[in-house]
């Protein structure tokens, strides 16, 4: 077997089958496996993701064994000889995998391989390359030098904002939302630390390969990346599981050092980690209060382009929904430039729905890439669901 693709889920039944449709495009012609570790979500997910791809290996787990532990799970039972972690609410590109496993096989020294991350709005996400937090670059990261001076090879090592997004090159930190590894490299350093619940453990994986005499590696293949989770980062949970990963990887790669180093920088985390805190709890303060009802809630407008049929299907979802909506019918033939040839109306918050009958998701990240604006976000509808998603919502 030549590949193990692996995708821990947790309540997105919705985006994991848009993940999953994704995988089957870019995985023909390939000897793959899929495995789905669903984390006990208890929301239908088990039922409607077996139904529609009975022929994935499913686990479902009767708790949440969290990220590390669920991926171990299922790196056990597979037997690819590269491994691919993947998140549920990414979409991958059509030669996306194709690309990494081609590079992974003519670069024996590479353990590991992330991608060329896009946001919702097209921009590159930082997360795409990283820079081992040391004490030192994690103190930039977390004073704000590191946004200050993006460019700077001292400053901005943590998200290597210096480099080319173009052209592959080594780097030190692999996402975990995307992130191919060699199965002999994973025999060697062994596999994810299940200390760590959720976040961190991406690191302490790629520090290992680094440690292990392996190259860690960017390269420039598109996928999407919602980034569902951080619907959940005003949560208090996510404040206490998110830094707790910092302090895990600190303590356990950087505990000998002196006070005069660790100090500062576990201080930060602790001040950080607060800070952020009180800010959410003033901001449920004044929900509860009323005060936030004065602000204008945003009502997005949405643009629908597919072919014909497509098109009709969206009028039926947008009048369900009452979305106030464009329609256009076309192909990536007859329209290469998609909504950016079309006079639209400007809107606070623009959500273009692609017809993915009539558009590769390849050429819907390069419409994207092509002029990236943060007021307007990709959405998709499947033929072979009928559904609408976007990073907000889902529409049937």
């Amino acid at each position: 077997m030549k590949l193990s693709v692996i995708i821990v889920s947790y309540k997105v039944r919705f985006y994991l089958e848009q993940c999953l449709l994704a995988v089957e495009k870019a995985t023909e012609g390939i000897e793959a496996e899929i495995y789905v570790v669903d984390n006990h979500s208890g929301d239908g997910t088990v039922e409607y993701i077996t139904e529609r791809f009975p022929e994935i290996n499913f686990i479902n787990s009767n708790h949440n064994l969290g990220f590390s532990r669920a991926n171990n799970v299922a790196i056990k039972q597979s037997c690819g000889e590269y491994v691919l972690l993947l998140n549920p609410d990414t979409i991958v590109a059509e030669d996306s995998i194709r690309d990494v496993l081609s590079f992974m096989e003519d670069h024996p020294n590479a353990g590991g391989a992330g991608v060329r991350m896009l946001c919702d709005d097209g921009r590159s996400a930082m997360e795409s390359r990283r820079g081992l937090p040391s004490p030192m670059t994690a103190f930039y990261k977390m004073s704000g030098l590191c946004a200050k001076y993006p460019q700077s090879r001292r400053f901005g090592k943590y998200y290597m904002s210096y480099l080319s997004w173009d052209e592959p090159t080594q780097i030190e930190v692999i996402s975990g939302a995307f992130c191919m590894l060699r199965r002999s490299a994973l025999d060697k350093i062994g596999l994810l630390d299940e200390d760590f619940f959720m976040y961190g453990e991406d690191i302490d994986l790629s520090y290992r390969l680094l440690k292990g005499g392996y190259e860690n590696w960017y390269l420039p293949s598109v996928i999407l990346h919602y980034k569902g989770e951080s619907a959940h980062k005003s949560s208090f949970r996510y404040v206490h599981v998110f830094y707790d990963a910092m302090l895990i990887f600190f303590r356990k790669h950087y505990g000998g050092m002196s006070l005069l180093v660790s100090l500062p920088v576990k201080t930060a985390i602790y001040v950080k980690a607060t800070a952020t805190f009180v800010k959410m709890q003033i901001h449920s303060v004044e929900k509860k209060l009323g005060l936030l009802s004065h602000r204008k809630r945003i009502t997005p407008h949405y643009i629908f382009i597919g072919s014909r049929k497509a098109v009709a299907k969206c009028r039926q979802i947008a009048k369900r929904n009452a979305l106030e909506a464009d329609f256009f019918e076309g192909h990536a033939n007859d329209m290469p430039d998609g909504h950016l040839g079309l006079d639209v109306q400007d809107a606070a918050r623009t959500y273009v729905v692609y017809d993915t009958g009539a558009y590769s998701y390849k050429d819907i990240f390069g419409i994207f890439q092509r002029s990236p604006k943060e007021t307007v976000r990709i959405g998709t509808y499947n033929p072979k669901t009928n559904i609408v998603i976007t990073g907000e919502d889902i529409f049937k």
